[in-house]
């Protein structure tokens, strides 16, 4: 029988033990707040693109970056992005509320302990790219795996220039160079071009402010990584 004292890493169920292996998977953190189609879109685009199994959607408790106000709990955040994922290779988490990690590098160093067999892939849109040098401990994870900036209408001359794409622009790789598992190393960046999609969580608030009310129904609400139930009540 398991300590009651056991933390949440003793707690892996055995189907997400089952998923130590060396499988290629995109990693896109954000607030979701709400998730919506283009998170879908850009996150089948870069699976395709760089030729992963699935992609992993981090639903943040709170971003540092970003300002509290009009931030809708945790739950609904998760329940927007599950109906958003649905019938996709993309798993939905709040393991940061687990690891109690508020900084990308933190949660990318226990994900990458976690699941050491994985390749991982960092996505991140152009808009991130441009305030990237402001992430703690930026530099750290670039050499812990690969990014993939996919370009966002309006960020992309700002993406370009910013101090983080000055020290990265070394590293620039050729997509088809992720396909290949010999060449999976960090330091190394991918910029992902394709059709614009100008939909954005902002715009979706201003004109839908009563979003997260609708999203109550979370009795059976469980993290698509660790399996555990999200509490309505999350925030």
């Amino acid at each position: 029988m398991a300590s009651a004292r056991a933390g949440p890493d003793a707690a892996l169920t055995a189907a997400a033990k089952a998923m130590r292996t060396g499988l290629r998977t995109g990693i896109l953190g954000g607030s979701f707040n709400p998730a919506h189609g283009a998170h879908r879109r850009v996150s089948l685009f870069a699976r395709d693109a760089l030729g992963l199994d699935e992609v992993w959607w981090l639903v943040s408790p709170g971003n540092p970056l970003k300002p509290k106000a009009g931030m809708a709990s945790l739950a609904a955040r998760v329940k927007s992005a599950r109906r958003q994922a649905r019938r996709a290779p993309i798993r939905v988490s709040a393991i940061e509320r687990d690891f109690g990690t508020r900084f990308t590098i933190d949660t990318l160093r226990r994900i990458t302990r976690r699941w050491p067999k994985r390749r991982f892939v960092w996505l991140m849109g152009a808009d991130n790219l441009a305030q990237f040098a402001q992430w703690r401990e930026w530099r750290a994870i670039a050499r812990l795996m690969p990014i993939a900036v996919i370009a966002r209408p309006g960020y992309d001359d700002r993406a370009l220039a910013s101090p983080a794409m000055a020290w990265l622009r070394r590293y620039r790789v050729a997509a088809a160079s992720l396909s290949n598992t010999s060449r999976w190393s960090a330091p190394a960046l991918v910029y992902l071009r394709f059709d614009p999609d100008s939909r954005s969580a902002s715009a979706i608030r201003a004109a839908d402010p009563e979003w997260a009310r609708r999203m109550t129904d979370s009795a059976n609400l469980r993290d698509g990584l660790t399996h555990r139930k999200i509490p309505a009540s999350a925030a």
